[in-house]
């Protein structure tokens, strides 16, 4: 059994540790916790690990945010995997910054990443992990607010939310969509002060 892991977001340093970048931070850890190094290869950088009989392919676009689809496309034809085996993990402004969700599809909601793997891939029913990443930002200043660091004051549950994303990517493998929507959805983690 073959997984596309798929983490969004932007490569360059001036991205590194932002809400808009959540993707690649997941991916990282999902990578880095199963001894998997990242190399350069087409339209994204790619780790490959084995895990209870199942291999991963997780890739961080390199196309930038607006054109994932791109490298998700390229990845899924290339490696044979069905799109039901495809998570991608997101940042969602819609979601407050203590919840995750898991959804077996849906619209777009304004993200370019996800409108971009719509357009590749004809269809927006395909698995997603979205990090809420709050949206405390003033009128008309989102894009600033997706692409600013963290606060001090967040870095802990974004880690702790890091950390189970790793956790429902293995659970998304090992006992499906379903069962892992059921136990992940309902979670909540520490309150930000």
């Amino acid at each position: 059994m073959k997984y596309l892991i798929a983490g969004l977001g932007n490569i360059g340093d001036e991205y590194k540790n932002t809400r808009h970048n959540i993707g690649f931070d997941v991916a990282d850890a999902f990578a880095a916790k199963h001894n998997a190094t990242f190399k350069n290869d087409r339209l994204a950088d790619v780790a490959e690990c084995k895990w209870k009989g199942k291999t991963f392919i997780v890739i961080k676009p390199t196309t930038y945010m607006n054109l994932s689809g791109r490298a998700l496309k390229y990845w899924l034809d290339k490696e044979k995997i069905p799109l039901e085996n495809l998570l991608v993990i997101v940042d969602d402004l819609a979601l407050p910054l203590d919840v995750i969700r898991l959804r077996p599809g849906g619209s777009d909601a304004g993200h370019n990443g996800l409108k971009s793997i719509q357009e590749s891939l004809a269809t927006n029913q395909y698995p997603r992990l979205r990090f809420g990443v709050g949206n405390n930002y003033p009128k008309g200043r989102q894009v600033e607010f997706v692409l600013s660091k963290w606060k001090n004051t967040e870095v802990a549950v974004v880690q702790e939310k890091i950390d189970k994303s790793t956790e429902i990517i293995e659970s998304f493998a090992s006992i499906g969509l379903a069962r892992t929507m059921n136990d992940c959805n309902k979670l909540t983690f520490p309150s930000i002060k």
